[in-house]
């Protein structure tokens, strides 16, 4: 088991003005949640700290996280703008930060290396991946001499990613799964409405919950309003029994949907 990650963080993508982001962030963290999820590409790693500081929490007992863009991969930017975003952030080690995307200047040697050389100087406590392939995933994980804590990708009952999930559990590591509620689509989604209707619970609590079933995997649903953060976090008391949990796996693959697409990412 690899160390542990709060097991429902709040997504921030799309959050770019200041009160909203920062609003949603007070709001969580006063909820309960202590993980919190950004980018550089966001452009609001300052509305979170914001919201962080708002919410009056020891920055200790927060787990934040943010990616390098696509545009900062090359040894010297991903060196630079790491710590750019630990000072837009406040906080002099960044927990957890990522590689957005391998795409555009991401170069497997030059990347990792920055990578590991930043958790060496004190500047990022913990390597992440976001959006690799398979075969992407493990050639980085052979590359990177710092133990990879988190590789981030679309995950929900639409598009379960039995294997990514494999080989987080095979490779001690974390999937965190974006986009949890398929931008809205699983919350019409016949089997999920039901196991909900058992639990008296709603489809996007339930949907958390069977991720948070999976071995190893972490959800970060994206929330602005406070109705939706608070509901997201009660996801937490809903528990599936394995024939919740086998309903939900039994959808078949026909009906699989991937929300996040474009001709140029990295399974095309």
């Amino acid at each position: 088991m690899p160390r542990e990650i709060p097991r429902l963080g709040l997504g921030t993508y799309q959050m770019t003005g200041r009160e909203e982001c920062a609003s949603a962030v007070e709001t969580a963290i006063e909820t309960g949640y202590r993980h919190v999820d950004t980018a550089q590409a966001y452009g609001n790693e300052t509305h979170v700290a914001e919201g962080i500081d708002r919410a009056g929490t020891d920055r200790e007992d927060c787990f934040v996280a943010t990616k390098l863009s696509t545009e900062n991969l090359g040894y010297d930017d991903a060196v630079r703008t790491a710590r750019e975003s630990a000072d837009r952030l406040g906080v002099d080690t960044i927990d957890l930060l990522y590689v957005h995307w391998p795409l555009r200047t991401y170069d497997p040697e030059a990347t990792l290396a920055a990578l590991d050389d930043l958790v060496d100087d004190g500047v990022v406590d913990a390597i992440g991946l976001s959006n690799f392939t398979p075969a992407l995933l493990t050639d980085a994980i052979d590359r990177l001499e710092a133990p990879l804590l988190a590789h981030q990708v679309e995950c929900h009952p639409l598009f379960p990613q039995a294997e990514l999930r494999e080989l987080a559990v095979e490779h001690d590591h974390w999937l965190v799964a974006y986009s949890p509620l398929a931008r809205g689509r699983v919350l019409d989604v016949p089997e999920v409405r039901a196991v909900a209707e058992k639990h008296d619970a709603t489809p996007a609590q339930v949907s958390l919950a069977w991720l948070r079933s999976k071995d190893e995997v972490v959800a970060i649903p994206k929330a602005s309003s406070h109705d939706h953060v608070r509901e997201n976090y009660a996801s937490l008391e809903v528990e599936l029994d394995d024939e919740d949990v086998a309903r939900i796996d039994a959808i078949p693959a026909d009906r699989y949907e991937r929300v996040i697409d474009f001709e140029s990412a990295p399974w095309h």
